[in-house]
């Protein structure tokens, strides 16, 4: 199933998302639904919190006093946390249950007020953020739900910024105009994105190849490669020698296909090829069919590697596994440190891109353009090791 975490702050219009997407036929397991429900009346969790907090933490009628609750529970953080030993095992199983339930070609969207402090985003596929700048979300607030402007903006202010959400959003829906405008970007987003992207990884189909096309650098490729990569070690970590964002998309200011690359290390073939099945559950599909290696450099052997492709249908990306015992994993993080640390050498491959990218512009495919590019960057790697030399340059630290 496709995983996808719904968040967004207070007013911010989750709610009418929600909705829209269940509309379209999504699983939606609202995570607010959930912590109520399990201290119901007659529950294992509500007969606990009485235990811990007292009878009083009840209304007349048996029901669950929430402001009483909060009154005890949050008066230091000691109570809190004792409060939340009850109450989180209890809201994870039942939202593994939830979740368990759900077809195998089920999208299903969590509905998780919490999800960027509770640092969920790495378990799900993709993250839709809701916002709605802070004075529209006090008016909505004030006027939908009663409450004073003061109370409206304390309780925005103990939530996540607007950049927290920002690192975590791998779908920014805007919330600031009228609902019509907000629900036309849900549909896109189910259409275009939630929909292919299930059926990618179901049917494990790999992105289609497609002529080259460089466009400017994007000051945002660091930040969704930080995303994928932690997805990739939700799944990898342990494993993992190291993962790093690697290619074009690495080197700030240079002009590059909008593809992250992504290298994975391991030890041997053999855990690659253990990753493959969890790595394409996780939305990084095994392009299984053929083998894959790199390109050798002088007298090298070919190495070979497992390659995956995102099938995220608007992010595209290439994962490289390889192993420990080849020099390809060192190079390509050496040819990124050396080209950040050479201006002169981005502006030449730039260069270099832009015409082969032209020149192969009808081709359908990026072979022809990737074989085009060798030879500059077979030469490019000897001038690397002479910077690697001269500066004292070690791929021992891990780095994004």
């Amino acid at each position: 199933m496709l995983r996808v975490g719904l968040t967004g702050g207070m007013g911010s219009g989750k709610s009418t998302v929600a909705r829209r997407l269940v509309e379209h036929g999504a699983v939606v397991i609202d995570a607010d639904a959930i912590a109520r429900e399990v201290v119901e009346p007659g529950t294992e969790g509500l007969a606990e919190v009485v235990a811990e907090f007292g009878a009083d933490v009840l209304t007349a009628d048996g029901a669950l006093n929430r402001g009483a609750l909060a009154a005890k529970a949050f008066a230091d953080d000691g109570s809190r946390q004792r409060l939340n030993a009850i109450l989180h095992p209890k809201i994870a199983a039942r939202t593994v249950e939830r979740f368990a339930e759900a077809a195998d070609d089920a999208i299903v969207v969590h509905d998780v007020p919490l999800l960027v402090e509770n640092n969920l985003a790495a378990g799900y596929h993709l993250v839709i953020v809701v916002h709605a700048d802070e004075d529209m979300r006090v008016r909505r607030l004030v006027e939908s739900r009663g409450m004073a402007e003061a109370d409206a903006r304390s309780r925005i202010a103990a939530q996540a910024s607007p950049e927290a959400r920002r690192a975590v959003a791998d779908v920014w829906l805007d919330n600031n105009g009228d609902r019509d405008t907000l629900l036309a970007q849900v549909d896109a987003v189910w259409s275009g994105r939630l929909v292919p992207y299930e059926a990618n990884i179901r049917l494990r189909r790999p992105r289609p190849d497609a002529s080259p096309v460089i466009v400017p650098s994007d000051t945002t490729w660091p930040m969704q490669a930080a995303r994928a990569v932690a997805r990739i070690r939700a799944v990898a970590g342990h494993v993992a020698l190291r993962m790093d964002h690697i290619g074009s998309t690495a080197i700030p200011g240079l002009p590059a296909k909008d593809v992250l690359d992504l290298q994975l290390v391991v030890e041997t073939l053999a855990d690659a090829d253990v990753l493959a099945d969890p790595l394409s559950d996780a939305g990084f599909v095994h392009m299984d069919g053929q083998e894959w290696w790199d390109e050798p450099v002088g007298a090298e052997k070919a190495w070979t590697k497992h390659l995956h492709s995102g099938a995220d249908p608007a992010r595209p990306v290439n994962l490289h596994v390889r192993v420990e015992d080849s020099p390809a994993w060192r190079r390509a993080l050496l040819f990124r440190d050396w080209m950040r640390a050479n201006p002169d050498e981005v502006a030449a491959y730039a260069e270099l891109k832009k015409r082969l990218a032209a020149e192969h512009a009808d081709s359908g495919t990026v072979v022809a353009y990737a074989e085009a590019k060798q030879p500059w960057i077979n030469e490019a790697f000897g001038r690397a090791e002479q910077w690697a030399a001269a500066s004292g340059w070690s791929p021992e630290t891990p780095s994004q």
